[in-house]
């Protein structure tokens, strides 16, 4: 198990839940925890967990760590992963933001996994109120 957090500016990050070793996603709540979907740890493809089949959200380059949302057409180059789990959100004509980290880097999978199904929507909720990334329906 591998805890993500988001990066709070002149705080202390927040744990928002963990990614376990089969890349299974979960949010972390009191009670019970929710699973918000799953990686691909071969393929690197990121799956909202929903009612019926799981809708693919993402995939991230495994070879350099980029982050992609899936869209119509050429999918969304949304960031980064490195390899020491950081997550960086794409700023156009900036330098990328630092938005959270997985406590212990195992794979781009893992992080982007992370990142897409946790980090992001969660930063996005903050920053302006509304999320970017898509409906799981």
């Amino acid at each position: 198990m591998y805890k993500v957090y988001r990066a709070n500016p002149l705080a202390l990050d927040e744990l928002l839940g963990y990614v376990r070793d089969d890349g299974k996603v979960f949010r972390t709540r009191v009670g019970f925890d929710d699973c918000l979907g799953e990686v691909d740890l071969a393929t690197g493809k990121v799956y909202a967990e929903r009612f019926g089949p799981d809708k693919e959200i993402g995939h991230v380059d495994m070879k350099n760590g980029k982050v992609y949302l899936r869209r119509l057409g050429p999918d969304q180059y949304v960031g980064s992963v490195d390899g020491h789990g950081h997550m960086h959100r794409h700023v156009k004509m900036a330098k990328d933001d630092y938005i959270g980290q997985v406590d212990r880097f195992v794979s781009y999978a893992h992080s982007a996994g992370a990142m897409l199904l946790l980090v992001l929507p969660s930063f996005e909720e903050k920053s302006d109120g509304k999320t970017e990334t898509p409906d799981p329906e």
